[in-house]
């Protein structure tokens, strides 16, 4: 299990260009060992600037040393705002993405006129409207269950359909940081932040509950035209059955309304 502050990177892949959460953790592993320099395969690819509570990884390693001693040993090796909280041995089959039952994505909004130094990096600034959480929370409830959510895809996606599961949902709002929770048994590209982009402005009143599910129901992507920056952005958990880690808690930061 790993967790990052994504401010720095160019996302979770490898590029030529600029430093990612996969090569900086490669290069970590590949001194600890002798074998073979397998690529390191995240359960969900964050994109530049999002960060990672809980984002689970395997990596084949040729390596005597035990599961307990992985953490010490990478986080002596990775940047302060990298580091690995768990390790355990896993079947040859297992896989960090396609044995996934579920991601949980959080997207913070601090809405207060007055900018917070302190979240800057971990929340979207909005300032001009207070935005009312009830709305919000009645579009997003829209999307339970299995749909085509193509309205919420980026260009540019490999994949081979646009339907996923939408499984829990939550906004809450604690004093000046409002949070936004989905859970889905899979995500499509660029999904969570264009949602987000909706659903604020659901709550600043300049977008009815009706247009927004009118929209994703009837798969207008060309109306969803913000996305919310990424700074706001956290793979929170992943789930397996069954759990590989149960009685990790990667980030209590980040972990207030947990649906």
């Amino acid at each position: 299990m790993l967790q990052y502050e994504g401010t720095a990177y160019h996302g979770w892949q490898r590029q030529l260009h600029g430093p990612t959460i996969q090569a900086t953790l490669e290069e970590a592993a590949h001194g600890l060992h002798s074998g073979p320099k397998g690529a390191a395969v995240a359960a969900g690819r964050t994109d530049a600037g999002v960060h990672g509570a809980g984002q689970v990884v395997h990596l084949d390693v040729a390596s005597p040393m035990p599961d307990h001693r992985w953490p010490k040993a990478l986080n002596g090796h990775l940047p302060p705002d990298i580091r690995v909280l768990a390790a355990r041995t896993m079947p040859n089959q297992w896989h960090a993405c396609f044995s996934a039952c579920w991601r949980r994505y959080r997207y913070r909004l601090y809405n207060n006129p007055v900018p917070n130094l302190f979240l800057r990096t971990t929340s979207w600034h909005r300032y001009c409207t207070r935005l009312d959480e009830q709305p919000m929370a009645a579009a997003l409830e829209t999307l339970l269950g299995n749909h085509d959510l193509r309205a919420f895809q980026r260009a540019g996606s490999s994949r081979s359909h646009t339907y996923t599961t939408v499984q829990a949902v939550a906004v809450e709002r604690r004093g000046d940081l409002v949070t936004v929770d989905v859970q889905c048994s899979g995500f499509l590209y660029g999904m969570m932040r264009l949602l987000v982009g909706q659903l604020v402005a659901v709550g600043e009143g300049r977008l009815p509950v009706a247009t927004f599910e009118q929209r994703w129901r009837l798969g207008r992507r060309e109306e969803v035209k913000e996305a919310a920056p990424p700074q706001g952005l956290c793979l929170m958990a992943v789930g397996y059955g069954p759990a590989v880690f149960p009685h990790a808690n990667p980030c209590p930061v980040w972990q207030f309304g947990v649906p």
